[in-house]
């Protein structure tokens, strides 16, 4: 069982956000789990140049990080994203990632695997962020056992208290637990059954355009 953390901080390992992620990744670790900790530094992840190199061939042109980040996703078998709040939305380091999976959206190409979501804030406003997150964690094929954020105005000294701390662990022990019992979440599920449908029309539509993706649905989904 591998669980792999990003973390779209500009402060990396030395942030809120990599701090409450490491709380997550050790409860998964207490259930047995490895992880795996990347971090989206600077020019790691460079923007998505929209130019449907993925769709018709599978991998993205760009010569950075992602391909490898990407491959080590799919060798795992949970995925947490984390982001501190930059102006009510993730950072520009996670977004980039995101915009990047364009080609794992259309095919839900993490299909099966479980996630969570990680926000830290200065002020607040962390929930539609962790929301953001869960829902690019379902359009990948990734159910999502929840999220747990922190408002670092809020909070006295350099630890976080019990409530947030025990909230964290328990994320990375159900993440760990859902994954082993290969659990479904009906509500999470429908919307994937949804989105899925979405692009089986879509691939389909644009079959000529975009080969990889177009052999890929009908290798893996069933599509004629």
């Amino acid at each position: 069982m591998k669980i792999i953390a990003i973390i779209g901080s500009p402060h990396a390992e030395w942030g809120n956000t990599a701090k409450l992620t490491r709380l997550v990744l050790k409860g998964a670790e207490q259930q047995g789990a490895s992880t795996q900790t990347i971090y989206l530094r600077s020019d790691a992840v460079l923007p998505c140049l929209g130019c449907d190199y993925c769709h018709k061939k599978g991998v993205c042109v760009q010569k950075d990080s992602f391909e490898e980040i990407r491959r080590s996703v799919l060798e795992a078998d949970g995925l947490v994203l984390a982001s501190p709040n930059y102006i009510f939305n993730v950072s520009a380091q996670m977004k980039a990632f995101m915009d990047r999976c364009a080609g794992m959206v259309h095919c839900l190409g993490f299909q099966g695997k479980y996630g969570a979501a990680v926000v830290t804030s200065g002020g607040g406003d962390e929930a539609p962020i962790a929301d953001y997150m869960n829902h690019f964690l379902m359009i990948t094929g990734i159910q999502s056992v929840g999220s747990v954020w922190a408002t670092m105005s809020l909070i006295p000294g350099d630890q976080f208290p019990q409530d947030i701390a025990t909230k964290a662990l328990d994320l990375g022990k159900r993440l760990v637990s859902a994954s082993e019992n290969k659990e479904i979440f009906p509500e999470i599920r429908q919307k994937m059954d949804a989105f899925e449908q979405r692009m089986r029309a879509l691939i389909q539509y644009r079959k000529d355009e975009w080969p990889y993706e177009y052999e890929y649905w009908k290798k893996f989904n069933g599509l004629k």
